[in-house]
């Protein structure tokens, strides 16, 4: 293996520079939001949510803390509970299956397909039985799932469908929004996403008034009005800064991502390595690329060799759900999702981000070009 020297590293991900773009405007929100002293929710929070919903193409958007409680208040306005099962991929960011599991009810995972490494539609059905309540499909890297595939099949067997939407803010499925297909989608706006606050924050989209007026009362102690509290709820609300960060921030989000997409077809297109195997992307999947994932035969030996070059990768992530120990109870085993588990042993996440240069995108192609 030659090796080619660089003078700077290349981080998987470097939020610096999309900040210091953007730091007069965000601070100038801040300080409006400071002035007001509308810190919890308000304003700022509701002018968030009504541009995101009308981004996702939905009727509401209702902010939250982060990613996870979204998920959560979701599960919680479907109903779900204990003695209910969800099916959530294997190959996702383990908050899919905490927010089923937090309601009392039971994750039953399925594995991703080997090419696009996203829920497998074609084996979800073997797994719905009696108690089987809904299925969260996730847009996994910012790249959608094939939502009318799953979404057949939901109405099939009458199961709700939940967009599990954290890493795709602005990808579309068939030229449509993602966010807007199943009964609720839910997004993080963690500060690495696409679209990311200044700190945690999460939003849910839907358009259908019974679960927006439900979740509203969830996020906020289970009230409609101050300190009548018609059941059990939390304290999940948006912070008015975060607000205040997002909305500013949804402004650029197109650009940002038309920036990724112009990095991830450099890398689709000029990455020649037989060792070397990038995510599959259908014609009808138009991704954001929050990560560009790859696969190879020796990880470590590739990560190392990345490293001696400066550039520095990531990991997401290197056990699937099902084997994680938190569900060893669930009694899984190695075989069960051989998809999952050969992309958690053999994935690696080249950087990306919006403001890498040229320059960087030409050392990291050739670089794995000479591995």
């Amino acid at each position: 293996m030659n090796t080619v020297a660089v003078p700077h590293k290349i981080a998987c991900l470097d939020l610096k520079g999309q900040h210091q773009q953007i730091k007069k405007e965000v601070f100038e929100a801040f300080e409006k939001v400071y002035d007001t002293t509308a810190f919890s929710g308000g304003p700022f929070v509701e002018e968030f949510e009504k541009k995101f919903a009308a981004f996702c193409h939905t009727k509401y958007a209702v902010g939250v803390n982060n990613g996870t409680s979204a998920l959560y208040l979701a599960m919680l306005a479907l109903g779900i509970g204990k003695g209910d099962e969800v099916i959530v991929p294997a190959n996702t960011f383990i908050a899919t299956a905490w927010a089923v599991s937090y309601t009392g009810a039971t994750p039953v995972f399925v594995d991703c397909t080997d090419d696009t490494w996203q829920i497998d539609a074609a084996k979800i059905e073997e797994k719905i039985n009696a108690n089987t309540k809904a299925v969260v499909g996730v847009h996994l890297y910012g790249q959608p799932f094939d939502i009318e595939s799953v979404a057949a099949i939901c109405h099939k067997h009458g199961l709700y469908l939940v967009e599990d939407a954290a890493q795709a803010q602005g990808a579309q499925y068939k030229g449509i929004p993602v966010g807007c297909f199943g009964e609720m989608a839910c997004f993080s706006f963690y500060p690495g996403k696409n679209l990311g606050a200044c700190g945690e924050a999460g939003g849910i989209t839907t358009s259908k008034d019974v679960y927006y007026k439900h979740l509203l009362s969830l996020r906020n102690h289970g009230s409609e009005v101050r300190y009548y509290h018609d059941e059990i709820g939390f304290n999940m609300r948006m912070s008015g800064l975060e607000g205040a960060a997002l909305t500013v921030k949804l402004k650029y989000l197109r650009g940002w991502n038309n920036r990724r997409k112009e990095i991830a077809r450099r890398y689709q297109n000029e990455i020649d390595n037989i060792q070397i195997t990038v995510q599959a992307q259908p014609e009808w999947a138009a991704s954001v690329y929050h990560l560009f994932v790859i696969t190879t035969d020796d990880r470590d030996r590739l990560s190392k060799y990345l490293n001696e070059n400066n550039i520095y990768p990531g990991l997401h992530y290197p056990v699937p759900c099902h084997l994680q120990k938190a569900y060893s109870h669930l009694k899984y085993q190695e075989g069960d999702c051989p998809n999952a588990e050969y992309l958690a042993s053999h994935c690696l996440s080249l950087p990306m981000y919006a403001e890498l240069t040229d320059k960087e995108v030409e050392h990291v192609i050739d670089v794995l070009n000479r591995y």
